[in-house]
C-alpha cells in the first residue's frame, strides 16, 4: 500500500489535534491512597500489657445509658478515664433495634499485641431501671447550657483599691491625638 501526499497530510492533522487536545485537557489527578494509621502510630506511647475495665451500666427505654452503676478500673487513669465516657455514650440494643431493660455489664479488654480494645456487652438483669430516666450525656449537656463556663467579669466592688493604683496615663503613656 503506497502512502499518499494527502493520506499523510490528513494523518498529520489527525495527530496535531490530539496533541492539541491532550495538553488543553488538565494533568490527571493523583488517587488517593489509604493511609494505615496502626504503622504511623507512636507505638512506644500504648501499654505494654493487658487492661480490663468493667463497668455495670442501666439503661432507659431508649437503650441510652443513663448512669454507671458500678465499676472496676485498672488502673491506668487514660484508659480507665477513656472507657468511662465510652460506656455513658453508649446506647445498648438488640440486633433488630430492640430495648431489654435492664442493668448490664460492659467490659473493655486491650490486648498489647494487636493494640486493640474489645468490648463485650451482657445482660446481669432485667427491670430494676427507670425506662424515662435522662440518657447520662443528655443529662451532662442540659447541665452545660444551663450553667455555662462563667465569664471574666470585674471584681466585686471594695475588693480592688484604686487609690494604689498608678494613673492609666502614667502605665501606657498618652494616648495618641486623632488626626
Amino acid at each position: 500500500m503506497r502512502l499518499t501526499l494527502a493520506s499523510a497530510l490528513a494523518g498529520a492533522i489527525v495527530a496535531a489535534a490530539i496533541g492539541t487536545a491532550l495538553a488543553a485537557s488538565p494533568a490527571p489527578a493523583r488517587t488517593p491512597y489509604r493511609v494505615d494509621v496502626t504503622k504511623i502510630q507512636p507505638k512506644a506511647l500504648l501499654p505494654k500489657m493487658r487492661l480490663h475495665d468493667d463497668f455495670i451500666v442501666a439503661i432507659n427505654a431508649k437503650g441510652q445509658v443513663t448512669r454507671v452503676l458500678s465499676g472496676h478500673r485498672s488502673g491506668n487513669t487514660q484508659f480507665d478515664e477513656k472507657m468511662y465516657g465510652n460506656a455513658l455514650q453508649m446506647f445498648i440494643r438488640t440486633s433488630d433495634g430492640h430495648v431489654v431493660l435492664g442493668k448490664y455489664r460492659v467490659n473493655y479488654d486491650y490486648d498489647p499485641h494487636t493494640t486493640r480494645i474489645r468490648r463485650t456487652i451482657a445482660l446481669v438483669s432485667t427491670g430494676g431501671v427507670d425506662p424515662n430516666a435522662i440518657g447520662a450525656v443528655t443529662d451532662m449537656l442540659k447541665h452545660a447550657h444551663k450553667d455555662p463556663a462563667p465569664i471574666l467579669t470585674a471584681p466585686p466592688s471594695g475588693s480592688l483599691n484604686s487609690d494604689n493604683l498608678p494613673a492609666l496615663n502614667d502605665v501606657f503613656g498618652p494616648s495618641p491625638k486623632p488626626h
